[in-house]
């Protein structure tokens, strides 16, 4: 069904290194809903919801997707914000083996299209309406290009013709539960591939990453001891589960635990304060935006939120005033970490490392996992020199969908991954990313495809060349800024170029927000567009 890069004897050293449980997380659901069937799982934007509940109406969604057509290793598309619906999903569909494909709820018809084709989804799962959106009619527009989507299942709200309803999905499993055997006959093997889950597409081509039930146990496995984290623990997410934070550590890894999820479909500090008042939140993670907005939030005189112990933040570096803040006001210990779709974290700060490593650091490498910094001809550059970063272990990837061929290109003979980020590693082993080699933009988490948003803008009438960089940003960590030459006696504004992006279904996030309008493009004498000379241009202005 998919090619994976698993031999025999690699499985069986992460399965004797404890790392790969060679469970589902279905189990887990079981276990917890045997344990105490009226424990809280899961509280959403709309209500709560047992174990107990969560289990049987997972039984009844894989029930009714089996009776849709869903077979195993099929593709099932989930576009869904942070609702009960989507754990509902992951778990149903790990129970019969199919293969579930995160799309994030802010992506529109460009982008979603271009994973579709890739993906191939046998059924889709969307809102009706979510942040006055219409997900409907935008999959009924998508349904010519994608002719293995049989099916589109409605949440919340009124369904297209020919869609289905959340509630007759869940009726239609109902109706079959006497055939809930048929569950325990179909049961997956934990390395199967059970989530197809997309990078940003900074080749031009979003990259589908593979997983399986193993390498994103060991993920969880892994938080759980850096970050010395129990069953009485009380999580909290408000990234979106269609990327790997909100997927592993927002979905997975509370019910590794059979503790409680407390889950934001929009990310608002001064409710996330409100949650953890509440419901004594413990734990949450989100990028570095997150932590600023939280202490905004607070006021001068807000609460410490006594109960909430750690903070793991990842994807922008923290600025030393951040962080002593932190220090100053919370009890809190804000631990940054570094991390990709393909591996989960990679590094992050435990529980007892020196405060000044929060500033200084992006963490050690998580137990069980190897990270390694190698200069361009592949030797070791030695403590606290810059080089190419690689990482190997337990939480790696299994492959990506374009094949084995292009997966390849990627890993070493010895199974070291290319991360495409340079990185330094000190004395002590503590890791610090100092800069990317492949060209992406991250703003507040999200990696900005510049690639795919420049051969848009090249497409402009008016526009003769373009180059899009970052600009650095207080809160979001960067922008999109566009620098770009026109054809002549043409002109553009922002207003204009931004306009053009929603002409073309570009999510939000992706658009440049600022533009520069110049009269030549920099360029190495072979032609190639100096970058880096854009960049110290937008730090000027």
């Amino acid at each position: 069904l998919f090619e994976t890069s698993l031999t025999r004897a690699y499985v069986d050293q992460n399965v004797r290194a404890g790392w790969w449980p060679n469970t589902l997380l279905t189990d887990d659901l079981d276990a917890a809903a045997r344990k105490d069937p009226g424990r809280t799982a899961i509280i959403d934007s709309r209500g709560t919801y047992t174990y107990g509940e969560l289990r049987v109406a997972c039984d009844h969604v894989s029930l009714g997707l089996l009776e849709l057509g869903v077979r195993h290793g099929d593709v099932v598309t989930v576009q869904l914000p942070n609702w009960n619906e989507f754990v509902v999903m992951v778990l149903a569909l790990e129970r019969i083996g199919a293969v579930i494909n995160p799309i994030a709820p802010t992506f529109r018809e460009r982008e979603v299209a271009g994973m579709m084709r890739l993906a191939r989804p046998v059924a889709a799962v969307v809102p009706h309406r979510f942040r006055d959106f219409d997900y409907p009619a935008m999959y009924a527009r998508m349904r010519a290009q994608t002719p293995s989507l049989k099916a589109v299942v409605v949440v919340d709200g009124e369904r297209g013709e020919g869609d289905l309803s959340w509630a007759e999905l869940i009726e239609a499993g109902r109706r079959d539960d006497r055939r809930r055997d048929v569950l325990t006959w179909l049961r997956p093997g934990p390395d199967d591939v059970s989530e197809l889950i997309f990078t940003s597409g900074t080749t031009g081509e979003p990259k589908g990453v593979l997983h399986t039930p193993n390498t994103l146990a060991s993920a969880a496995l892994g938080a759980i001891r850096s970050q010395e984290l129990g069953a009485d623990d009380v999580f909290h997410m408000a990234s979106t589960f269609a990327h790997q934070t909100g997927f592993i550590y927002g979905i997975r890894l509370p019910i590794h635990l059979g503790a409680t999820g407390i889950w934001q479909d929009v990310w608002d500090a001064s409710r996330f304060i409100e949650l953890v008042e509440q419901h004594g939140i413990t734990f949450t993670m989100g990028a570095t935006p997150f932590v600023m907005d939280t202490l905004r939030g607070l006021g001068p005189d807000g609460s410490p939120l006594r109960t909430l112990r750690t903070f793991i933040s990842a994807g922008a570096p923290i600025a030393v005033p951040m962080a002593e803040e932190v220090r100053q006001r919370l009890t809190t210990r804000l631990a940054p970490g570094w991390g990709m779709t393909e591996n989960g974290l990679g590094s992050v700060c435990m529980a007892g490392d020196p405060p000044e490593k929060t500033t200084t650091s992006d963490g050690r490498p998580h137990p069980g996992m190897e990270l390694q910094v190698r200069r361009a001809d592949g030797g070791a550059p030695g403590p606290g020199t810059e080089g190419d970063l690689f990482v190997r272990g337990p939480f790696t990837f299994v492959g990506y969908v374009q094949g084995r061929a292009f997966t390849e290109r990627f890993f070493d003979r010895e199974g070291w991954f290319e991360t495409g980020d340079r990185a330094l590693i000190d004395d002590q082993g503590f890791v610090r990313i100092t800069g990317r080699t492949k060209d992406i933009i991250i703003r507040g988490g999200d990696n900005i495809p510049v690639k795919e948003i420049e051969d848009l803008i090249l497409r402009h009438p008016a526009v003769a060349q373009v180059a899009v960089v970052a600009v650095p940003d207080e809160r979001l960590g960067e922008r999109a800024a566009a620098y770009v030459v026109l054809k002549p006696s043409q002109t553009l504004d922002l207003t204009v170029l931004q306009q053009y992006m929603r002409e073309h279904a570009v999510t939000t996030q992706f658009w440049p927000e600022r533009l520069r309008i110049i009269d030549e493009m920099p360029t190495t004498p072979s032609g190639k567009v100096q970058k880096y000379r854009l960049r110290e241009l937008a730090k000027e202005s």
